[in-house]
């Protein structure tokens, strides 16, 4: 697979009281490791390999997400070069009554792909297909951009 749009990935969480701190909301390193997951998933899909964490941009936490609310995370593929995966993550609180969701976090990971001796291996060359694919691989690389 290497089209954008099959790179997408989107996933929920309900937040338990495991996830959450003393104020009843996700601790900010649980979020972060569903992104990292999630961001893994895409960056796998698209590769055909195992892929590694190697960067992380800058990571706010614009609003909390509380206890018995939903995580809902989006994930895709918007760029790649000849061993690495950049992965546009976003998550938003989700509340699975109403269907409302506000984005709580962004962020923009770099995986890299391995093969099975942990040394970085080749990554195909991604494709976009379709105008939504498009609008999306934009929409990733002028927000990455703003956010450096």
């Amino acid at each position: 697979m290497t089209d954008l749009m099959e790179t997408y990935i989107e996933n929920r969480e309900m937040v338990q009281p495991n996830h959450t701190n003393m104020l009843g909301t996700t601790h900010g390193g649980t979020v972060m490791k569903w992104m990292d997951e999630i961001g893994a998933m895409s960056a796998m899909r698209f590769s055909g390999e195992t892929c590694v964490t190697a960067w992380v941009n800058q990571m706010n936490f614009e609003r909390p997400i509380h206890l018995g609310d939903t995580a809902f995370i989006t994930s895709y593929v918007y760029d790649a070069s000849e061993t690495s995966v950049n992965v546009r993550l976003r998550v938003y609180r989700e509340n699975l009554r109403t269907g409302n969701r506000e984005k709580t976090t962004e962020s923009y990971f770099v995986f890299v792909a391995i093969d099975d001796d942990h040394n970085p291996t080749s990554v195909p060359e991604l494709t976009v297909a379709t105008e939504k694919g498009e609008r999306l691989r934009q929409e990733a690389i002028e927000g990455e951009a703003g956010s450096r």
